[in-house]
């Protein structure tokens, strides 16, 4: 029968039926009915259907893998920044004393120097910049802090002293920063460029002017604490030395008294002194 399962594909045909005489077997004849063309499943035809929420999982993956690959990027760049050439130092000025630093710069290029007195006296100190002429540009007596910004006219060794000679006893702690040329731009041929900075260059940008801002700010906030520290050790010391001189002074009035009072009470007795002849 055609629902045999090894029957599929094939007709069955029986031949008409003859007299009763003598009952034989019937013949079968087969003719072959071609069936439809044996399919393979394909790789794409056996992928599941995806839904909306897979089409969003892969959407959201491929934005995190792209940001996952523009974050070391970023970071390369902000790491290849370079910075303007200068030096950043505290150093202690002792009394009656000159400090002088020299920095080499070239014609037309501008530094700037900035210093601030953290520890000492009336917190003050005598600075001048001198040129390779030896001309004096900059100088300023008993400041405790300033800013100067000068562009080179002559190359040079430019010198830079820190002068605490008018002072007798007071040793000082000095900060300053003393920066050389501009600060180069963050990306290559970015002032040359004539379209707009991308997304990620734009990111790159604010970051570093951020980056700069958290670093001046905590320069800032460093020395205003070292400074209240120095006050306020000094402060704690004098108050420590008075309370110290308070006591013994309480002591020595209190003996004093003890003393006195006992001088009051004392009854003092005559001498008879008897006279032989």
């Amino acid at each position: 029968s055609r629902d045999h399962p090894r029957a599929r594909g094939c007709a069955l045909s029986l031949p008409p039926s003859r007299k009763r005489s003598a009952p034989q077997a019937p013949r079968l004849s087969l003719h072959l009915i071609p069936g439809p063309p044996a399919t393979v499943p394909s790789a794409r035809s056996a992928r599941p259907s995806r839904g909306p929420r897979d089409w969003t999982g892969s959407i959201m993956g491929s934005v995190a893998s792209r940001s996952a690959c523009a974050l070391p990027l970023l970071l390369l760049l902000l790491l290849q920044a370079e910075r303007p050439r200068g030096a950043e130092l505290t150093f202690e000025l002792p009394d009656n004393a000159k400090q002088c630093f020299h920095e080499d710069v070239e014609q037309g290029v501008k530094f700037s120097l900035d210093y601030q007195v953290i520890t000492g006296g009336h917190y003050d100190v005598d600075c001048y910049v001198e040129d390779p002429l030896g001309n004096t540009i900059y100088r300023e007596t008993k400041k405790q802090y300033d800013s100067f910004t000068h562009q080179a006219e002559v190359k040079g060794v430019y010198q830079f002293c820190f002068s605490n000679e008018f002072s007798t006893f007071s040793h000082k702690t000095v900060y300053f920063d003393f920066q050389v040329g501009d600060e180069p731009p963050i990306l290559p041929d970015m002032g040359n460029r004539v379209t707009a900075l991308t997304q990620m260059e734009s990111a790159c940008v604010t970051i570093h002017e951020a980056l700069k801002t958290v670093i001046d700010s905590q320069t800032h906030y460093r020395l205003r604490e070292a400074q209240d520290r120095a006050r306020a050790e000094d402060l704690n010391s004098r108050v420590s030395y008075w309370s110290v001189g308070e006591t013994i002074a309480l002591f020595v009035v209190s003996f004093s008294q003890v003393l006195l009072l006992k001088s009051f009470f004392t009854e003092k007795r005559p001498v008879s002194r008897m006279v032989h002849s």
